[in-house]
């Protein structure tokens, strides 16, 4: 499938057919792709929970206002933003200084302006990183599912303090979305939304 047509087929499936499966292997093969979404200073910020588990789901739906949708997809995934992961950039690119692809001035500059950023702009700025980069790494995930089969419905109508206390989740990681993915009920997918055309919003200056 080419990329305008996941784009344009892609929906929001709000109804699954319940007891269609998604094996590991699958899901390996959607996160292999996701791996290459964009975050600033290639931090990577973002995490993944998958839950497959009919009993988890269950217990994740109670978490989520009871939306049933989260009972007949095959998996739900939380989808979490680090709000530290700055500090792991010195990790990340040594990789980069050992292979010679930065040179040790380098290196110690970009470090020093990863770590400048983040702790110079506060907690609310991290947190707001955490989300922003979390959904960056989201949307490619939902393209990816879609270019394997599979359907997908971003939600955040759920209690994140719920959630991470039910899956032990510590306080750097803030919950984005949870996005639930499955065989879509073709009898039940609605008329798609009305989309705006885009000078209603897109402006050139």
């Amino acid at each position: 499938m080419d990329v305008e047509k996941i784009i344009k087929e892609r929906r929001s499936a709000k109804n699954f057919i319940e007891g269609e499966p998604i094996s590991r292997e699958e899901l390996n093969d959607i996160f292999e792709l996701v791996r290459y979404a964009p975050s600033c200073f290639n931090l990577q910020h973002a995490k993944y929970i998958v839950i497959t588990d009919p009993l988890k789901k269950d217990k994740l739906m109670e978490a989520a206002f009871k939306q049933y949708k989260i009972h007949t997809a095959s998996a739900a995934i939380l989808v979490l933003g680090n709000k530290d992961e700055y500090l792991n950039a010195e990790n990340l690119y040594e990789g980069m200084l050992n292979l010679n692809i930065l040179n040790k001035q380098e290196y110690d500059m970009t470090i020093s302006t990863i770590h400048g950023l983040y702790k110079g702009r506060g907690d609310e700025f991290k947190r707001d990183e955490a989300i922003r980069n979390a959904c960056l790494s989201a949307m490619l995930f939902m393209l990816a599912a879609k270019d394997k089969g599979w359907e997908t419905c971003p939600m955040i109508g759920f209690d994140p303090d719920k959630i991470k206390n039910m899956l032990g989740i510590p306080d750097n990681l803030v919950p984005a979305l949870l996005i639930t993915l499955g065989k879509a009920d073709p009898s039940k997918q609605g008329t798609r939304g009305y989309r705006k055309p885009t000078n209603e919003f897109v402006e050139f200056v």
